[in-house]
C-alpha cells in the first residue's frame, strides 16, 4: 500500500537525520532536510558554524557522504550547507548552546545560564522566549525551572509559528532535559493593532496665474448739449432795448424835421 511506503520513507529519513547529527556533533545544527533530485538525493544542513561542518579542504563531507551510501545505500548523496543568518532565533541552536554550557560548567550556574541566554534571544528581535530545565539541578531531587520573558502564544493557529526543541545534557549527577521555545519577530498577531498618525493637511500656495495685459478700452464719445449761459440773455435784452430807442429817436427826429418845414 502506499501508505507503508510514506512510512518507510519518512522513517529513513528520521534515521538519516539522526545520525548526521550524531555524527557532527555539537556545530550548531539547526535543521535538515532531505529532496528528492535527478542526479540522486540532496541533503541540505542548516547550521550556525558551516566551517565546522565542511572540515579542513571538505574532509568531513567526503567522510559523511562515503558513510551515508555505505550505511542507508544512497547511490549519490549530495550535502549542501546554509549558514542561519541569526542563531540566536532558532530554537534548536539555543537549546543546544544551552546544553553545551550546562556540560562545561555543571548544573550549579544553570541560574546564570538561563537569564543569559533568554537576554541574547530578546536582543536579537524575539517577541518572546521560555526555557525549561529540568532534572537534578543541583539538589538531590528532580524539579523544573522555567525562565520566561516577553509575549509567547501556546494556543490557536498563532502557536504552530512558535519555534520549539529538546535538548539533553548528560552531566554526572544525570540527564537534565532543555526545552526552549521561541517566537520569532515576523510572526503576524491576529490581535495586532497599529495606530495609524492622523495624516497632516498641508495647504498648497495659490499660484498666481499670469493674464496678458489687455489695451484699454476706448470710451465713447458722448454728445451733451450744454446749457446756454444765463449772463448772455440779459445782455442781448439790453441791445435790442438800445436798437429801440435809437428807432424812436430817429423817428422823432424826423417827425422834428417835417413840422419843421411845414
Amino acid at each position: 500500500m502506499i501508505e507503508r511506503t510514506f512510512v518507510a520513507q519518512r522513517t529513513r529519513e528520521y534515521y538519516i537525520r539522526k545520525y548526521v547529527e550524531k555524527t557532527l556533533g555539537n556545530v550548531g545544527i539547526s535543521t535538515i532536510s532531505l529532496k528528492k533530485i535527478p542526479l540522486g538525493e540532496k541533503i541540505v544542513i542548516h547550521t550556525s558554524r558551516p566551517s565546522l561542518i565542511v572540515g579542513s579542504k571538505g574532509a568531513n563531507i567526503r567522510t559523511l557522504t562515503k558513510a551515508l551510501k555505505e550505511k542507508f545505500n544512497l547511490e549519490n548523496p549530495q550535502i549542501e550547507i546554509t549558514e542561519v543568518p541569526n542563531p540566536f532565533l532558532d530554537a534548536s541552536i539555543v537549546a543546544e548552546r544551552i546544553v553545551s554550557s550546562l556540560e562545561r560548567f555543571g548544573s550549579a550556574r544553570f541560574k546564570g545560564i538561563g537569564h543569559k541566554m533568554m537576554e541574547n534571544v530578546m536582543n536579537a528581535g524575539a517577541l518572546g522566549i521560555e526555557v525549561i530545565i529540568s532534572g537534578k539541578i543541583p539538589g538531590a531531587r528532580a524539579k523544573s525551572w522555567r525562565f520566561y520573558t516577553g509575549y509567547l502564544k501556546k494556543c490557536g493557529d498563532v502557536a504552530l509559528s512558535v519555534k520549539a526543541a529538546k535538548k539533553s545534557a548528560l552531566l554526572k549527577s544525570g540527564i537534565i532535559g532543555v526545552k526552549v521555545a521561541i517566537m520569532p519577530p515576523d510572526i503576524v498577531l491576529p490581535d495586532k493593532i497599529t495606530l495609524l498618525e492622523e495624516p497632516e493637511q498641508v495647504i498648497a500656495p495659490l499660484k498666481k496665474e499670469i493674464v496678458p495685459a489687455k489695451a484699454p478700452a476706448k470710451k465713447k464719445r458722448t454728445t451733451t448739449k450744454k446749457p446756454a449761459k444765463k449772463e448772455a440773455e440779459p445782455a442781448k435784452e439790453e441791445s435790442s432795448e438800445a436798437t429801440a430807442a435809437e428807432e424812436t429817436a430817429e423817428a422823432t427826429e424826423e417827425k422834428t424835421a417835417e413840422v419843421s418845414d411845414s
